[in-house]
Order: C-alpha cells, then structure tokens, then sequence
C-alpha cells in the first residue's frame, strides 16, 4: 500500500524494518514536534510484537507456547490473550476462512520458504490434521490457552503486521501525536486524523491504480496473491490457502477492507479473498463498521442481485464494493496517487 497526502512536503517519515518488511511512521513535523522521538518508541513497539509473535524465533512468546501448550493451559498476558480472542471470534464469524492455526497448511505449500510446491496427498492430509482453531481452548478466568490437540501451532502470518500497527498507534497517541500514518510493508497501514489519501491498486496491472479513497481515522488492509504464488502445470497457486479446504484460495485476485482496527483489517482482508464476493456482501451488510473492495476476475463476475453493494465491470475484471461511500470518500480524477 502506498499513500499521498497534499501537504506530503511538510511531512516526516521514520522508517525501520521489521517482521520481514518495511514500516513507516509519516506525520507532520511542524504539527508535532515531538513526534520523532514517538516514532521511534512506535517502531520499538513493532519489534516488541514482531519479538513476542514470530514463530521464526525460538525464544518468542508464541514458540513456547506451541512447544507446551499442548500439554497444559499456558498463561497469557491480557493483551495477547485478547488478541487471540479476537482471531478466534473472527475465525468462527467467517466459518473458518481465517485461521491461525494453518501456518501447516503454509508450510506444506513450500510458502514458509518462499519456494511454492505441491504437496502430496500424503502431505497435504497431515497438515490438514493438524490445523483447526477449534482445537484452541482459552479460560477467561483463569487467562490461559491450551492446545486440545498435539501438532497445532499458532502463527500470526495473516494479522501481525495489523497488531503491531494497532499497538504502535497506541504509542503514538500516548506522546499526543494524533496525525499520522502507520504503514506496515505496501498491504496494511493505520490512519488517524486528518485526511490521507490511497488508491487500490489493480493486481493485474501493477502501477495503475482503480480507486482513490481519502481515509481518516481507519485502518485498512489488502490481501492479494499479486507477488506470492507459483505455477505448476500452467495452474497458478496463491500463498492464501483456505484453511476449509487445505488449497490455495481462487476467484478473487485482491481483497481490500477498511476498519476500526488494523488487527480486523488485516483478519478480514483475508478472509474475504478466501470467502468471496457473496461471503463478504453478507459480512459486510452485517457490519457497517466495516468496507470492501474485491477485484474479481471478469469471468468470474458475481451476480450480487439485492446484496448490498456496488460491482464496476473493468475489462478484465471487476471491482466489486460494500460500504466504502459510509467509511471513506471516493475521488475521481484528482492527481496521481501511489496504488494501494
């Protein structure tokens, strides 16, 4: 996600890396001048997140969890025991279609390395085995969770960049910066005051964009198979796999959504890309708090009849939106925009 502001020259960027991708924190630098040293005490935070979530460090929160809590309820801290919550709350809202249980599904796909593959029947049956947030057990009172079966592990792929923005604004808002722009790599950023401006990129086309959308007070996150996926056979197969099925999710090519929080964003975003256009229509209808955009296919076009939305034929595909006008305001024509 990239993003453009009209008064960009006035603005102070602080960037770092972490969780294998680059964040920025942008705001204006007259407005706040304190906001460097809240910069970077909101990026510490995204490294506290990256070090208590990353199942690629042995000694993160989450690895001793999946080493023990299989074997007795684990207690939390507040703060990730109700992130887990909301995961889990998510999950059962969407029938599955987000799980942070299918990091085994991720692996046996070649995607944990990056190098796509296709796994055997064999293979592809034992992670299945393997995954299902339903297997997760959380006591409110006593502030634990407990794995039900041997093999599951949590992992935060899908959301952590969204937890670790939620938690980095928190930061910035505690030194009295109330401006700014959280960008967590080019699929998820956090806005809050004023009034910043992104476009949705078409994921056929990179550069060109098909909407701008001026945000304010809203986080949004797109989930697209755009730069993940591998071809066998001359079938292509997204890093999105559908934890329902096992396989790399089809028939959306990006899923873009605008909510209160990065954390649901981020959730969301993936949901819908696995779910689809009619799923998304009835989540969305649901919750007002809550907008899409889906790119589909042309020949996948949905027939959406009295479902809340709207759907824009766009050659070859189509741009299908639920609750954006509430949420955001749409610009047309109005000077060049970095994609989202």
């Amino acid at each position: 996600m990239n993003w453009h502001s009209s008064e960009e020259s006035a603005l102070l960027v602080v960037k770092r890396r972490a969780m294998n991708d680059d964040f920025e924190v942008s705001f204006p630098r007259r407005e706040f001048p304190q906001g460097t040293e809240a910069a970077l005490d909101a990026l510490d935070e995204v490294e506290r997140v990256e070090q208590l979530l990353s199942v690629f460090r042995f000694d993160s929160r989450v690895h001793l969890i999946n080493l023990t809590a299989h074997e007795s309820p684990v207690r939390l801290e507040r703060e990730l025991f109700n992130f887990i919550a909301l995961c889990i709350q998510i999950a059962e809202e969407t029938g599955g279609a987000v799980d942070i249980t299918s990091g085994s599904l991720w692996k046996v796909w070649g995607f944990a390395k990056r190098q796509g593959r296709m796994p055997s029947a064999e293979e592809l049956s034992d992670a299945r085995e393997h995954s299902g947030y339903q297997f997760l057990e959380l006591d409110e009172v006593a502030q634990t969770i407990r794995f039900k079966k041997k093999g599951i592990e949590l992992n935060f792929g899908c959301v952590g960049k969204g937890f670790a923005l939620d938690l980095a604004a928190e930061k910035l808002r505690e030194s009295a910066v109330h401006r700014f722009l959280l960008c967590g790599s080019l699929s998820s950023l956090l806005a809050s005051g004023g009034d910043w401006k992104i476009g949705v990129a078409n994921p056929l086309r990179p550069g060109q964009r098909l909407r701008e959308l001026v945000l304010k007070d809203v986080a949004v996150s797109t989930s697209s198979s755009q730069k993940q996926f591998f071809r066998h056979e001359g079938h292509r197969y997204s890093h999105l796999i559908d934890p329902r099925s096992g396989r790399p999710a089809e028939g959306v090519l990006s899923a873009t959504v605008l909510a209160p929080t990065a954390t649901l964003a981020e959730l969301l975003s993936t949901a819908f890309f696995i779910l689809g256009a009619e799923a998304a229509a009835d989540y969305c209808s649901a919750h007002p708090e809550i907008a899409a955009i889906l790119t589909i296919p042309a020949e996948h076009r949905p027939d959406l009849g009295m479902k809340f939305g709207t759907l824009k034929p766009m050659g070859e595909l189509c741009l299908v939106e639920w609750n954006v006008a509430s949420i955001s305001e749409e610009i047309e024509g109005k000077g060049p925009t970095p994609p989202l």
